[in-house]
């Protein structure tokens, strides 16, 4: 008998891996979740609950929202010995909130199913609270800071590229840097994928993994444009290759995994300019960022990330598009002050800021 909770990760027949904890309901849950999620998504939310039940040793329909705010006094650790970063002890707010969010969808989906025992959800929406004026409102139950995505600048991203020596490492290096492309995605390009002649790049998306692209359901496909330094690092490196179906492979020819794409070669390149932390997803945070400062609205970087919705993009680049209200500002002023100028009438704008 298996003890839960107990992350066993496992492959299916069609080669997509699934995780189960030893509850029944916990794992058809994971099943769930494996059917409209990426892989990492699934396996974020498995070790998500695995944390969750390992504070809570409680069968999950038993859960109350008192196990919680326990959960969430045993994540915030001792409160005497705080991070200098963000004054905060234990695990990172960000962190505490996605698994609570874990959390919180696992019993969304025991309510839905009715036949579980499970009413009502235990994770808080928030805390209620009453503004000034007698309205009332609700305060998150951890309070994540908003900061600005990591982000290289043109000059460091163009000492990153300089310090990889394989045509293979920049040209993938490219692909997340100037396309916004995730790591898993460019793993899954295939040589059809690159269309010089028209100057784009097509992305296949497969919900259960980029192993399993060639399966007819699930598949979601996006195109952006290929940037001319993007296609002049594939030509180098395809001019030194024999024509594959995959388009990355290792160097001895063999499939290229995810967990594998973040070897020395990046590691190595991060520390050359100064920033060992430096991670492939940075790269992708880095082409949003070039994007806005371009001058792309929201849609345009939603379709180039190939996010479900502008409100993602939004929310994740938020301070990114503030920052660009400035020259919105500029640009508005000066169509004002042209027509005001074509109308003949005159403007003191120090008088009406005084």
């Amino acid at each position: 008998m298996t003890c839960f909770p107990s992350l066993v990760r496992s492959i299916s027949a069609s080669g997509a891996v699934r995780y189960a904890l030893g509850d029944p309901l916990v794992d058809r849950y994971l099943e769930f979740v494996a059917g409209r999620a990426r892989p990492n998504t699934l396996r974020a939310v498995a070790f998500d609950l695995k944390t969750f039940f390992t504070v809570i040793v409680k069968n999950a329909v038993d859960v109350e929202s008192a196990d919680v705010f326990e959960f969430l006094a045993a994540q915030r650790g001792d409160r005497t010995v705080v991070r200098l970063a963000d004054r905060e002890s234990g695990v990172s707010a960000r962190t505490i909130a996605r698994r609570l969010s874990s959390v919180s969808g696992l019993y969304a989906y025991l309510v839905a199913r009715g036949d579980t025992g499970v009413r009502s959800n235990p994770v808080p929406r928030g805390l209620a609270t009453r503004r000034q004026g007698g309205r009332g409102a609700r305060v998150p139950l951890v309070r994540v800071p908003r900061t600005l995505p990591r982000i290289l600048a043109p000059a460091e991203a163009d000492r990153l590229v300089a310090a990889l020596r394989m045509d293979r490492d920049r040209a993938m290096v490219a692909a997340m840097l100037l396309a916004g492309l995730r790591r898993c995605e460019v793993l899954g390009l295939r040589l059809p994928d690159v269309q010089v002649a028209d100057r784009r790049l097509v992305i296949t998306e497969v919900n259960g993994g980029r192993l399993a692209w060639n399966s007819p359901k699930n598949h979601e496909r996006r195109s952006v444009p290929l940037p001319r330094f993007l296609a002049a690092e594939l030509t180098a490196y395809l001019a030194n290759r024999s024509p594959d179906d995959l388009l990355f492979t290792g160097t001895n020819g063999g499939v290229l995994r995810n967990r594998n794409a973040r070897r020395d070669w990046f590691n190595a390149a991060a520390r050359a300019i100064g920033e060992p932390g430096l991670t492939p997803h940075e790269l992708r945070h880095t082409a949003a960022s070039l994007a806005v400062s371009a001058g792309a609205n929201v849609k345009a970087v939603q379709r180039m990330l190939g996010h479900a919705s502008a409100a993602m993009t939004l929310d994740r680049y938020a301070d990114l598009f503030d920052d660009d209200l400035d020259a919105v500002a500029e640009r508005l002023d000066a169509v004002y002050l042209r027509a005001a100028h074509a109308n003949g009438e005159v403007i003191k704008l120090a008088a009406s800021q005084s």
